[in-house]
């Protein structure tokens, strides 16, 4: 039987099967040494006896190590207007990581009643709009189920955006106070973190508590700058193929920054990236 880990606790492991059935399974001996299902894992099971043993993990689209989870769709940015501030730094950062990890990245902003239909937050918003990014107003529901619907999702971004409130919004039988919620996904001060994917718009949610450390050191240069998405319609055109858009001549990157077609604003910020990636690029 082929079935999707949506819980871990311990050494137990929750498979949904496909006729939404599920079942608590053990990992059998047999797997490959340092190999070990995650929840997102679609896996291989067997009865033995009285007990379930998961015999195969089958092959990831991607994987993340904090938390661990594998197989995401989309991995969802969480940024109010105020309390605390918008940031497009730490928005472009959690792009960065999570484009890194083969994820697509979504942007929902909160607490828009707080700011005037002039506040200069909306025309930043039109920044990641027009660079190809989604991004939904909390307020647009309609938008909000069509971008979970179905699909399996991890949610980030800072502490006090809204993230509980946004779950209230898509599900009413999520209405429950922040801090059940928070307990619920893993997160509450006193728990014991797990991760765990719940039900939520025909797909499934999780939340993403490593997404918060946005530790560059273990990237290289090279891996930050393959995987902008702003930069892949240019970065083809570079005059090396090793370039990392930061001070070689005949960048294509560069060039579409100078003529306004990347912002200029969130190439800044890549550039500190770039600063902060410690790991080394090895020669073949």
């Amino acid at each position: 039987m082929i079935g999707r880990i949506i819980c871990i606790i311990s050494s137990r492991y929750t498979v949904l099967f496909e006729d939404g059935s599920t079942q608590v399974c053990v990992a059998r001996g047999k797997l490959r040494k340092g190999t070990f299902p995650v929840v997102g894992d679609f896996v291989e099971v067997s009865k033995l006896e009285d007990a379930y043993g998961i015999e195969k993990i089958l092959e990831r689209k991607n994987y993340l190590i904090r938390p661990l989870i594998a197989n995401v769709d989309q991995a969802i940015i969480v940024m109010s207007c105020k309390d605390p501030d918008f940031s497009m730094t730490l928005i472009d950062r959690l792009i960065f990581l999570i484009s890194n990890a083969g994820i697509t990245p979504k942007i929902v902003i909160t607490k828009t009643d707080l700011i005037s239909e002039e506040d200069k937050i909306y025309q930043e918003i039109e920044e990641y709009r027009k660079s190809g990014y989604e991004v939904i107003l909390k307020s647009d529901k309609e938008a909000l189920d069509r971008l979970f619907k179905g699909k399996i999702s991890v949610l980030t971004g800072q502490s006090g955006a809204g993230k509980s409130s946004l779950l209230n919004t898509l599900d009413d039988s999520l209405q429950l106070p922040t801090q059940e919620i928070s307990k619920a996904l893993g997160r509450g001060k006193h728990t014991t973190r797990h991760v765990e994917l719940l039900p939520l718009k025909e797909g499934y949610i999780a939340d993403t508590p490593g997404f918060s450390s946005l530790d560059f050191t273990p990237l290289t240069k090279r891996q930050l700058a393959s995987c902008v998405p702003d930069f892949k319609e240019y970065a083809c055109n570079c005059r090396f193929n090793d370039c990392i858009h930061e001070n070689e001549p005949g960048c294509a990157v560069k060039e579409a920054v100078e003529r306004g077609e990347i912002s200029k604003t969130r190439y800044a910020h890549y550039v500190e990236c770039l600063k902060l990636c410690k790991g080394k690029d090895y020669e073949l």
